[in-house]
């Protein structure tokens, strides 16, 4: 029950010290977007500008697909909800918040290496490729890991 309660707020602070750390990165990310698309991107708000003209000109797509979602997505809960809710191993949630998240340490803070965890956030600062470097690293390192092997997280 607690870590039902205390993944919410731990994904909250770190989706908001990506926003705000990540402004620089998300630029850079826009920019190189546009480059590969050709779709001239300069800020957040020509995102939303976007988005907001393909659901005014596809807006029947995005009704269908609701109707088709909702059904499926009730039916999945009632039939496989038991197999939903199954235990996953901490090993698979730290690949996965070092894959996307482990510029700013989210893995090292979710297996309890706080102090590994700040360090990661101080090399962030100081300089950013590196810590991506470092993060991609441990991704790899806890993909040819075994269960037993890995570290367990401290709760």
């Amino acid at each position: 029950m607690l870590q039902k309660i205390i993944l919410p707020i731990i994904v909250f602070l770190v989706v908001l010290a990506a926003l705000t750390f990540g402004e620089s990165i998300g630029h850079e990310m826009l920019q190189w977007l546009s480059y590969l698309t050709g779709i001239a991107i300069h800020n957040f708000s020509d995102v939303y500008y976007t988005l907001r003209y393909y659901a005014s000109a596809h807006m029947w797509k995005i009704i269908v697909a609701l109707v088709i979602t909702v059904p499926i997505s009730l039916w999945l809960i009632r039939n496989k909800g038991r197999d939903l809710v199954r235990h996953t191993s901490q090993r698979k949630i730290a690949i996965v918040l070092a894959l996307f998240l482990g510029w700013l340490g989210a893995h090292r803070f979710y297996l309890g290496q706080i102090g590994w965890g700040v360090v990661y956030l101080v090399l962030f600062y100081v300089f950013t490729p590196l810590v991506v470097v470092l993060s991609l690293i441990d991704v790899v390192r806890y993909l040819f890991m075994s269960d037993e092997e890995f570290p367990p997280a401290k709760v």
